[in-house]
């Protein structure tokens, strides 16, 4: 049977190395702006009936969501039977409740609007919000990024992996299981009425490597603090890595300037900093699937 592989424009270079490691075929496709910034779709050669498509959704997203839309639609229409689309980074998916009256829930409408245009099936990596699966009538698969993080960490001597928050902890236990290290996260402790000191739970960090583990980074703020935090306690490295970089405006560079030694994430959004690859990850789940 054959097998295609379509990547937006936002995933171009991850669809490649998806359609290279299953050795299934890549797909050539057309897209561009007219001159009144609408898009125009245009996939070229013969569709089978299994088609995935790779397209993240981060900024700008409105364009890479209205690409997708296009992309899924004209597949269906074209006949295609099975279309799984591979959202690396799914945009619009941190409200999935309403938290004030007249709000829209952004994830429960982008998730109709994927299965209307025709999606099958759905692969993302580390969702934000777990909960937007529940406005999916089709199968989601999620997949963890945190094994090939671990991968890129393991020439690392023997690092401590800290979440930035208790919310966090869960990937830093994923990673450190893997790596066979230590793990904490940072937390609130009251020394008094009126001070309140962020400190590392339970391990000392004194002279360590330590890594900050988080799913995204968006301002950078929560990374700066957690490094400043890290500093004053004798870290002597400390190392930024992330799913998800969407790093708005300067984050970076604030990053950096908190005396960060390096940051990495992956190539669900494209970034000066994504040095890991999900793409083994993307290919082993639809293999599985």
């Amino acid at each position: 049977m054959i097998f295609l592989i379509i990547g937006g424009s936002a995933s171009q270079k991850l669809a490649a190395k998806v359609a290279w490691k299953l050795q299934d075929t890549l797909s050539p496709i057309e897209t561009r702006k007219f001159p009144d910034g609408e898009r125009y779709i245009r996939i070229k050669g013969d569709i089978p009936q299994d088609v995935t498509v790779v397209q993240s959704t981060g900024y700008p997203q409105d364009e890479n969501l209205m690409e997708l839309f296009l992309i899924l639609k004209n597949l269906k229409d074209l006949g295609v039977k099975n279309i799984k689309v591979v959202i690396p980074y799914f945009g619009y998916g941190r409200q999935e409740r309403r938290f004030k009256e007249g709000e829209a829930v952004s994830a429960a409408i982008v998730a109709e609007l994927l299965e209307a245009a025709g999606a099958s099936e759905i692969f993302c990596i580390n969702l934000h919000e777990k909960d937007m699966k529940k406005f999916f009538n089709i199968p989601v698969h999620e997949i963890s990024a945190m094994p090939t993080i671990a991968e890129h960490l393991k020439e690392m001597d023997n690092p401590i992996i800290i979440g930035p928050d208790k919310g966090a902890l869960g990937f830093a236990e994923e990673i450190a299981g893997i790596l066979d290290c230590d793990c904490d996260h940072l937390e609130k402790v009251r020394l008094s009425p009126t001070k309140v000191e962020t400190k590392p739970k339970s391990i000392d960090v004194k002279g360590r490597e330590v890594v900050i583990i988080d799913d995204i980074i968006s301002t950078g703020g929560t990374i700066v603090n957690a490094t400043k935090i890290l500093r004053e306690h004798g870290a002597k490295k400390v190392v930024v890595a992330c799913v998800h970089a969407v790093l708005v405006e300067d984050a970076l560079l604030k990053i950096f300037a908190a005396g960060v030694d390096d940051v990495i994430a992956t190539d669900t959004l494209r970034s000066e900093v994504s040095a890991v690859s999900v793409a083994s990850l993307i290919a082993e789940k639809l293999e599985e699937v």
